[in-house]
């Protein structure tokens, strides 16, 4: 990655999730499917029909590029809305509301994107989660906005010197396609082997 490259948004979900996997994904391209991924793929295909509408009062525009030239990032937006003048990013998850904030990051720098295409200041944005049929409200704070300019220059890093981060087993490995392609249990038992020899 040079200084000239753009990362892609969904880099920040993975990185919040799990810089190991954005490394993987990201640096050597590695990806393999599960039911969760295949799941999101085909949620994503019906969502990213290309076009624009009116729904009520509300003017949606489904399936396009954002781009940020002072981030540097690139990324396809589920849906943006228009409403009342007010601009807000809708990004479509395949499950319930989980448990960490990559997916909030996400909306964050989709309307870091749409800030700087537009203009106007963006507030809030929404996760809408398929299995719930509900959109959850996302504001997006300064607090928010700090994490996520945190995790774009940990992405740019990560990319530029390529250094892959230490596989770390959490809760979330559960849920992972790359599980096996890691194997941060069996990293901690080789570490705690050679560590009592």
């Amino acid at each position: 990655m040079n200084e000239h490259d753009f990362i892609p948004i969904a880099a920040l979900n993975q990185y919040s999730y799990c810089p190991h996997r954005c490394w993987r994904m990201f640096c050597t391209g590695e990806f393999i499917d599960n039911q969760y991924t295949i799941e999101g793929t085909s949620l994503h295909e019906r969502v990213h029909t290309v076009g624009e509408g009116q729904r009520e009062e509300t003017w949606q525009i489904r399936a396009i590029w954002l781009k940020s030239d002072n981030y540097k990032l690139i990324g396809k937006a589920d849906l943006i809305e228009l409403e009342n003048g007010e601009w807000y990013p809708v990004e479509y998850k395949r499950g319930r509301k989980g448990e960490w904030d990559n997916d909030e990051m996400q909306v964050c720098a989709q309307a870091l994107c749409l800030e700087e295409m537009t203009g106007k200041t963006i507030n809030t944005g929404y996760i809408y989660y398929a299995q719930s049929h509900q959109r959850q409200l996302i504001e997006i704070n300064q607090k928010l906005r700090q994490n996520t300019i945190n995790t774009i220059e940990a992405v740019q890093n990560l990319l530029h010197t390529g250094i892959m981060p230490k596989a770390i087993k959490t809760e979330r490995c559960q849920g992972c396609s790359l599980y096996l392609n890691c194997l941060p249990q069996a990293t901690e038992k080789v570490k705690k082997y050679q560590e009592s020899n």
